[in-house]
């Protein structure tokens, strides 16, 4: 029996979908192990959702501030922002995460990559902090961060000064990390809620140029969830982001769930062409991360709600992105071995 031509077209073009779809192996180059309470769904529920969601490495993480239950307040926040008490610096959360990847098989430790980033910013102490827990340590930390410098309205919330991408104390902590071949992920928004303009660029760009032999990974490509509530998108991302990536090559893009929409994907779910055109220019200098928090259950679905854009990529560059990147800023030593 014949196929009608249409039955046959359409066939032609499902069988056609079928051979040209892809699937990706993952880094998540932003997870948090802990959330702002420092506690964690745990390990086990980690390892199943990366098993489950072809998510081969992991940037592992605390969160540098733990939130306060303030005597006045009658109920435990479930969040940061969950009421006006205050957060502080927590370095234990280092100590967690530590403690939990110890505790792995010498294989399944090979698939986790923890950055350091229980610290206080502000505090010049910090770099001589940071070479302790090195030390303690030895070869465990692979990249120092997230580090908390503009964050929407957790930077107000956070007792103490105001910490800034290029101050001082932080200046001490990309020698050390250029000293120990560690990369920086900071969180750095590039402006306010209100502001139409880059309003703190200067604050991450200062570093770039006077460090260039520090890797820096930008989270969020300078924005966040905060940002987009007030403005849905910041016209002066893009171009802002072409013209630092052509100037500084140690800089790295962090395209965790608050770019994806408005930025790499319109209102219809359709890759944006300039996105895809400015990945493609420079293949080797974003990767993707789900910034969870202490919880596991959305890993996939974080991970996996890039697939539309890069499915829009040349197939390497999509690979790259997808996986190899996040390993590729990694120390050398680390590097060699994850390949």
């Amino acid at each position: 029996m014949s196929l009608k031509p249409w039955n046959a077209a359409w066939l032609l073009v499902l069988i056609s979908g079928l051979v040209d779809a892809r699937e990706y192996a993952y880094s998540d180059a932003h997870l948090h192990y802990v959330d702002f309470f420092q506690e964690t769904a745990g390990m086990p529920k980690l390892l199943k959702a990366m098993a489950d969601n072809r998510i081969e490495h992991v940037m592992i993480s605390g969160v540098p501030v733990a939130k306060k239950w303030h005597e006045d307040e009658p109920k435990r926040p479930r969040y940061y922002a969950g009421d006006d008490a205050d957060a502080y610096w927590y370095s234990a959360t280092d100590v967690i995460v530590a403690a939990a990847v110890n505790k792995l098989t010498p294989e399944q430790r090979q698939h986790f990559h923890p950055f350091l980033s229980g610290f206080n910013p502000n505090d010049k102490n910090s770099a001589a902090h940071i070479q302790r827990m090195l030390d303690l340590n030895p070869g465990l930390w692979q990249g120092i961060g997230e580090v908390f410098t503009r964050h929407d309205d957790l930077t107000a919330l956070t007792s103490g000064d105001t910490p800034r991408a290029n101050n001082e104390a932080m200046t001490r902590i990309y020698h050390l990390a250029a000293e120990n071949d560690l990369p920086v992920l900071v969180h750095s928004n590039i402006t306010s809620k209100r502001e139409k303009n880059p309003l703190y660029l200067a604050e991450i760009e200062e570093p770039l140029r006077n460090h260039p032999h520090t890797r820096f990974i930008w989270a969020h490509a300078g924005t966040s969830l905060e940002i987009h509530r007030h403005q849905t998108q910041l016209d002066f991302l893009l171009p802002t982001l072409t013209r630092l990536l052509e100037a500084y090559p140690n800089l790295f893009i962090d395209l965790s769930w608050s770019v994806l929409t408005p930025y790499l994907l319109d209102e219809a779910g359709q890759p944006r062409p300039e996105w895809v055109s400015l990945v493609t220019r420079f293949p080797e200098r974003f990767m993707l991360g789900s910034d969870v928090v202490g919880r596991f259950k959305t890993l996939g679905k974080q991970m996996h709600g890039f697939t539309p854009f890069l499915d829009a990529l040349p197939p390497e560059v999509a690979r790259q992105v997808a996986r190899d990147n996040f390993l590729a800023v990694l120390p050398r030593a680390v590097t060699q071995g994850a390949r």
